[in-house]
């Protein structure tokens, strides 16, 4: 057998809602993520750091870059997660968390992802799910930027920080209550 044989075909979700550490807590749970980065997206800044972004000056929005194997877990499904865990009717703001690195953004990396988070957008808004309109903007995936190796894999290494304990935990745990099936089987 070649690699290509034993190897799943993954495809790339990149998705902006507020801090990534958050995101990138909920998405490592999905069974079929086979790895989330953190990092920025859609600026004007080639190599922007953590601090540069915090200033809400370089255009990047704080993403997460998710490979996952669409034959285990579909894009639409990963969206679904992703419109429960944030908050897609603020325009640059999660929480306390305020500027254009919050903002809610999903940048689609082919025209099948464009589609499917549109027709998504448009459903949610017929049925109303949420109390006001949402504002998620969706645009083809610009440079991908890695944040810096401490923001990897933040909560597992940090859940006692009250930020984490704050905002993250009650994330992960609407998605656990939501999306129990689509967990890990690791136990991750």
């Amino acid at each position: 057998m070649t690699e290509s044989q034993l190897s799943p075909a993954l495809e790339t979700a990149i998705l902006g809602g507020g801090c990534f550490w958050c995101l990138e807590a909920v998405f490592l749970e999905v069974e079929g993520v086979h790895a989330v980065t953190s990092g920025y997206c859609g600026g004007h800044v080639d190599a922007p750091t953590y601090r540069a972004v915090c200033t809400g000056g370089t255009g990047h929005a704080e993403v997460v870059k998710i490979d996952f194997d669409p034959a285990v877990v579909g894009y639409r499904e990963l969206l679904e997660i992703f419109f429960t865990i944030h908050d897609p009717t603020t325009v640059d703001r999660q929480g306390n968390d305020v500027g254009p690195q919050y903002r809610s953004v999903i940048f689609v990396t082919s025209d099948d992802q464009l589609h499917t988070a549109l027709a998504l957008i448009e459903e949610l808004g017929e049925l109303r799910v949420f109390p006001k309109a949402i504002v998620t903007r969706v645009e083809r995936a610009p440079a991908f930027w890695p944040a810096e190796p401490e923001h990897h894999d933040y909560y597992t290494h940090n859940s006692d920080q009250p930020y984490c304990q704050y905002v993250v935990a009650p994330k992960i745990a609407k998605f656990r209550a939501k999306f129990g099936e689509r967990r890990r089987r690791d136990g991750r």
